[in-house]
């Protein structure tokens, strides 16, 4: 697993260096590129820390089959570093992940939001999750669970 993100971070790293416009990603206002999140997680300086305001889990309730439902998830930086959400990854094609583009300050607040699509879903109980990728201590990986009752 390990050697897999190195891979990774260092294919990610050949990659932004060849960006050699200077403009990269941030050409549309105060978004970060992909080489700046990715240093984000990996150099220890940058890290942050974070409380998730109303929990990690949440229990939606009954959603009828068809129905689209949002599920907000509020996070606030307790940190002294920008909080830099690098990836929101859903654990299944059902949900959507939406996450800020831009950093929080220390002491803001922002949301990641899991859009649960509720069509072709089998009636009954799901238990759904998002894996958030940040540059937080002690972990930079967060998970993110909900449940949702499918009804007809």
């Amino acid at each position: 697993m390990k050697k897999g993100l190195l891979i990774f971070v260092a294919a990610a790293t050949l990659i932004a260096c060849k960006n050699t416009s200077g403009k990269g990603d941030a050409a549309s206002g105060d978004s970060i590129t992909v080489a700046q999140k990715e240093k984000a997680l990996t150099d220890s300086a940058n890290f942050t820390t974070v409380v998730w305001v109303d929990s990690t889990f949440k229990d939606i309730g009954k959603v009828k089959k068809g129905q689209i439902v949002e599920i907000p998830f509020v996070v606030k930086n307790t940190g002294t570093k920008p909080l830099v959400i690098a990836s929101v990854s859903p654990g299944c094609g059902c949900t959507v992940g939406e996450k800020p583009e831009e950093p929080i300050m220390p002491g803001e607040e922002g949301k990641v939001v899991a859009k649960f699509n509720s069509e072709g879903q089998a009636e009954g109980a799901h238990n759904k999750n998002m894996t958030v990728r940040a540059n937080t201590k002690p972990f930079t990986e967060t998970v993110l669970n909900f449940r949702v009752e499918v009804v007809n």
